[in-house]
């Protein structure tokens, strides 16, 4: 899984600090071959290939932890990561020994020395996922991987108005797939503090930003979107749903592939 010259030409182990150091970095990934980040048994994930690589780096044992669980398949540009280590290298030298040790579909952008405390989920300020799609008759192949093939065009002004029903503070249970036990009783209170749409040509971008978001909601909405937009629902139906707060009202949710976390910020301007 990582690269064999590069364990091999790995110089002696760094040796340990008495205290362990937290670290924080970005992190890009193509989602394709990936079961989601976390890590999960019998399948590959993202978490699972960057633990490797920190402990190939370090020689010592690292859990890392994310700013989102993303699903299988969905892909980030700007992930980010924490991990505790008592390693002595410096971040710099981590970032170097990444390049070498993890695969091709997985890149860390930047490492550095995390402020005490620091938690990439819960102290995210805001969190921008962009989800593309492409209205061409016939799709392109190297497209397949990253967009949603709408098959036709799309009215983009109604899936702007029915936006706008979702924007602010609401309950989203309507848009929440099940999250599985452990995760059904969290609050479905949520934030969404813009969205928007773009075009250029035949492809579209929705990008929603807001500083948390439920089981796979993105993808809900969007495939919500993409009703009113397609003809099959008014732009306020949007608004009759979130309402109702049942599931069963909205399509099943797009498919995860056209979905990229594109950014997390914080506070002190790490991410952004």
């Amino acid at each position: 899984m990582l690269q064999r010259d590069a364990r091999r030409a790995r110089a002696k182990p760094p040796g340990a600090v008495p205290e362990p150091r937290r670290f924080r970095a970005v992190v890009a990934y193509d989602g394709t071959a990936y079961a989601g980040f976390q890590r999960q048994r019998e399948r590959v994930t993202v978490q699972e290939i960057l633990e490797a690589a920190i402990e190939e780096a370090t020689r010592l044992p690292t859990i890392v932890g994310p700013a989102g669980r993303t699903d299988s398949g969905v892909h980030a540009d700007g992930q980010v990561i924490s991990f505790d280590s008592r390693t002595a290298l410096p971040a710099s030298a981590i970032r170097h020994l990444f390049r070498h040790l993890l695969p091709d579909d997985v890149r860390v952008l930047c490492v550095e020395e995390a402020p005490p405390g620091f938690h990439p989920q819960l102290h995210a300020v805001r969190k921008l996922y962009r989800y593309t799609m492409c209205t061409a008759a016939i799709e392109m192949p190297r497209l397949r991987r990253v967009f949603w093939n709408l098959g036709g065009p799309v009215d983009l002004s109604a899936m702007r108005a029915g936006a706008a029903h979702l924007v602010g503070t609401h309950d989203f249970r309507t848009f929440r797939s099940d999250p599985g036990p452990r995760r059904r009783d969290e609050t479905t209170v949520r934030t969404i503090e813009s969205i928007e749409l773009g075009a250029d040509g035949e492809l579209v971008t929705l990008d929603v930003v807001g500083p948390g978001f439920l089981y796979m909601m993105v993808r809900n909405v969007t495939s919500s979107l993409v009703e009113v937009g397609r003809g099959a629902k008014p732009p306020g139906w949007t608004a009759d749903v979130l309402a109702r707060r049942d599931r069963s009202l909205v399509p099943p949710p797009s498919p995860a592939h056209g979905l990229t976390l594109v950014r997390v910020e914080y506070a002190d301007g790490f991410g952004a």
